[in-house]
């Protein structure tokens, strides 16, 4: 009997009454293995009321005891990342390391939000004015929701619920309904670690519950990560119901190869970025730009390494690359393939039609790689989100500048050179959130702050690091002056036992 994925509201399991299910399937035999209930409006509702309910005594408790619930959990995630890598692969597909990789990624937020009594340290300043005295504090908003995409259910859930919960907001996460179960061992996890009930919460679904968080007068805050389409909707629906938004949308990421490059180190790097988890990253490297005579040599180096990429399931550890998500979206990158061979670019390796003997029925594509793209076609236009590689040839420096900026995603770029006035000339004129020099996935620290440019970011904050505090806070100052009067007497206890 397939199983049924549940929701999570008010620290416990909560069956599905809408009556509808989506499929999730094991990416890797192609088979169904379990049916995920789909929240009607009202169960949304319900879940949102739970979590304005909690959030008043949540956002009261002391920062300090916050922090001692995110260590906890932290230690759980712990004892548990493999049992969470494992969901991961298996719903996802992606091979286990990668999946592990992501899981720890992800606690590096959590280990960020464990200082939140030392982030939400305001300012003061004396005497303003005669015995007048000014400071600032950051007080949490209220309910958050966060909307997450199905290539990471564990790790970008913790780049927003973790910080949000910290600042003492309450929290109601929409997973992927194409992975949803790495989001209810997390829920599991929290209340183990002692958050109370009804702070946290998970609400499966589709259109219908993404709009009903989004609609709703009780939610403050919506962050979001996936397609730019959906991105700017979220966004302009959201903002046009007075909440606070950020959306995270697509990107086509250009890693620039100078002739100067160390050829293997920039090899190995392309090889990782675009072909690791199967290339569904918002992070992918998905166009090389290579820089006159660069363009050969990277090219002689990445076919033999392409066409010999391990492709398997996600369990078998020698696998490199795993299958994609669903046959939707394997049929959409291969759609995207024989595109590109209409369009005229030169596919120099083909993984179209992949089959293996076990695993006939599992969604897998092969790496592939075009050259001669050119920026007119719209393989290199549009996000593929697969394992496909576009070379585009530049005849130098400024033409692969150009090239960038003027593309309308501005999520990551990377240069891989020896020439340090090139790489310090391009971080600065870029036009592009995260830049990497000789490192091809530049994604910060979870003490920074992740985000892109131009149409890959719709809002004002970028996500984890401080900026991730201020999104899930709001600022109030203070100015007091306080009339000469009795003092007290003389205490002799702590301050804090009080």
């Amino acid at each position: 009997m397939i199983r049924t994925i549940p929701h999570f509201v008010k620290g416990k399991a909560v069956d599905g009454s809408s009556g509808r299910f989506a499929d999730v399937f094991d990416p890797a035999t192609g088979e169904v293995q379990a049916k995920v209930a789909l929240a009607s409006k009202a169960e949304v509702d319900a879940a949102i009321a739970v979590a304005a309910a909690a959030f008043p005594a949540w956002a009261q408790t002391p920062p300090l005891q916050r922090a001692r619930v995110m260590f906890r959990f932290k230690s759980l995630v712990e004892a548990n990342l493999d049992k969470l890598a494992a969901i991961v692969t298996s719903e996802h597909g992606k091979v286990l390391s990668d999946a592990k990789g992501s899981c720890i990624r992800g606690l590096e937020v959590v280990e960020f939000a464990c200082g939140i009594p030392h982030l939400l340290k305001g300012e003061f300043s004396e005497n303003v004015g005669t015995n007048v005295d000014s400071w600032a504090i950051r007080q949490p908003i209220g309910v958050c929701a966060g909307i997450t995409p199905f290539n990471f259910p564990a790790m970008v859930p913790m780049w927003m619920f973790p910080v949000a919960l910290a600042c003492g907001n309450s929290f109601v996460l929409k997973p992927s309904e194409r992975d949803p179960s790495a989001a209810l061992l997390m829920a599991d996890l929290l209340k183990q670690a002692g958050l109370p009930d009804g702070v946290f919460n998970v609400i499966n679904g589709d259109k219908e519950a993404v709009d009903a968080i989004l609609h709703s007068p009780d939610v403050a805050a919506v962050s979001f990560v996936g397609s730019t389409p959906i991105a700017e909707y979220i966004y302009h629906t959201g903002a046009a119901h007075n909440k606070r938004v950020q959306a995270l949308g697509g990107a086509k990421n250009h890693m620039v190869v100078m002739p100067d490059a160390d050829m293997d180190q920039a090899t190995d790097a392309v090889m990782g970025a675009a072909y690791g988890s199967a290339g569904e990253r918002c992070m992918a490297v998905s166009v090389a730009v290579a820089v006159g005579k660069a363009a050969d040599q990277l090219i002689e180096k990445l076919m033999p390494r392409i066409r010999s990429l391990k492709v398997g399931p996600g369990t078998d550890p020698d696998s490199e690359m795993g299958p994609l998500v669903t046959k939707q979206h394997l049929d959409k990158v291969t759609g995207y393939v024989d595109l590109g061979v209409k369009e005229g670019a030169k596919l120099l390796v083909d993984g179209r039609g992949l089959k293996l003997q076990g695993y006939e029925k599992g969604f897998f594509l092969g790496g592939c790689l075009f050259d001669e793209v050119t920026p007119a076609m719209r393989i290199y236009k549009e996000e593929i989100f697969g394992p496909v590689l576009s070379v585009v040839r530049v005849a130098d420096y400024n033409s692969a500048v150009k090239l960038v900026n003027d593309h309308e995603y501005g999520n990551g770029t990377a240069i891989f050179t020896r020439d340090g006035d090139a790489a310090r000339e391009f971080s600065s004129r870029i036009k592009v959130g995260m830049v990497g020099i000789n490192v091809p996935i530049p994604v910060p620290m979870a003490f920074h702050s992740f985000g892109g440019w131009k149409r890959s970011l719709f809002g004002d904050h970028h996500m984890h690091g401080s900026e991730g505090v201020r999104f899930y806070t709001k600022l109030k100052t203070v100015t007091a002056r306080w009339p000469t009067g009795i003092r007290a007497g003389a205490e002799f206890v702590m301050p804090t036992m009080r």
